[in-house]
């Protein structure tokens, strides 16, 4: 298996709150709820550990609330590359519906000075070397600008490491400047960095060319239940989920990263590959939390997947 690495320079503790229906304005009362040491990076991090791959991870947290980030990282044995500064790590809130909408609720993380900057990459500089690939994933904190974001993936590119990332906004905009190995955005975040529609498959194939013209060797895109696409050298995939009962969409998108990764460094073959990837995300909408919980669902899952080779429209 794989040293993989994760980043996720703004965690959170997720608060997920499950109830019938939100109704705005009046007293809603919640069926069940959960509490999770969370942020995207840490949520792949979970999935790849399932898989069986070796997992870093690291960021900043806040030294104010770091029990439950400690206790992930301890339970799940990651070896421990995060920085503290101070204040909290964020609290998000997501209220769930039962028809499976999700309404996020996200806080400001800590204020992440020069000095908690530099120290992260000099962590990096020592602490990266050997793993064979990192996922930078999630938003940005306050006091982390794009550019320096872009400047983290250069460095960790030169460190010789594949890198994956999964962010929207500025950031991905900046962070696609380094050309990173893998980039995960859905149809709206793909739209918004590039300024064009990207509904059809026509459109959606063309957006990515222009990734991969630029340096990036995969652009995966989600489309919820529409399945994901995948475009590379030489391939062009869609895959279609099964129907599931949702639970809940938190960590679709982190899980799908972790499925691509697990396959691309395994050097699958790039069905069995998006496969298993699509079934490990919609397993995941089954629960609420991270990682692989049943192995015998994700086997039925995976079977349920549908796979076609993309064509452009009018082909």
């Amino acid at each position: 298996m794989a040293k993989i690495l994760t980043l996720t320079l703004n965690p959170a503790l997720d608060l997920t709150v499950s109830l019938d229906q939100l109704r705005p304005g009046a007293v809603n009362r919640s069926q069940d709820q959960h509490t999770h040491a969370a942020g995207k990076g840490l949520n792949v991090a979970q999935v790849l550990a399932d898989l069986g791959h070796r997992v870093s991870v690291g960021g900043f947290l806040g030294q104010d609330n770091l029990q439950p980030f400690e206790h992930l990282i301890q339970w799940r044995g990651f070896a421990d590359a995060f920085v503290r500064v101070p204040g909290e790590t964020r609290s998000n809130i997501k209220l769930v519906e039962a028809d499976g909408r999700v309404t996020d609720i996200n806080g400001l993380g800590p204020q992440v000075d020069e000095a908690a900057r530099s120290a992260l990459l000099h962590r990096l500089e020592q602490f990266a070397p050997g793993h064979d690939a990192v996922v930078v994933a999630g938003s940005l904190p306050r006091g982390v600008s794009p550019q320096w974001l872009r400047e983290l993936l250069e460095r960790l590119k030169a460190l010789g490491l594949k890198v994956a990332l999964d962010s929207s906004g500025e950031a991905l905009r900046a962070g696609l400047q380094a050309a990173p190995w893998l980039v995960k955005p859905n149809t709206e975040e793909l739209g918004e960095v590039l300024g064009v529609a990207v509904e059809s498959v026509a459109e959606q194939r063309a957006a990515a060319e222009r990734l991969l013209a630029s340096g990036v060797e995969h652009v995966v895109v989600s489309q919820g239940e529409q399945g994901v696409r995948w475009f590379a050298k030489g391939v062009a995939l869609h895959a279609q989920p099964p129907q599931v009962r949702i639970a809940s969409t938190v960590g679709a998108g982190d899980s799908l990263v972790a499925g691509m990764l697990h396959g691309l460094l395994l050097s699958e073959a790039p069905t069995a590959t998006l496969r298993r990837a699509t079934a490990i995300a919609a397993q995941a909408v089954t629960q609420v939390g991270f990682g692989i919980r049943d192995h015998a669902q994700l086997a039925q899952l995976e079977a349920g997947v549908q796979l076609t080779e993309q064509q452009q429209e009018g082909r």
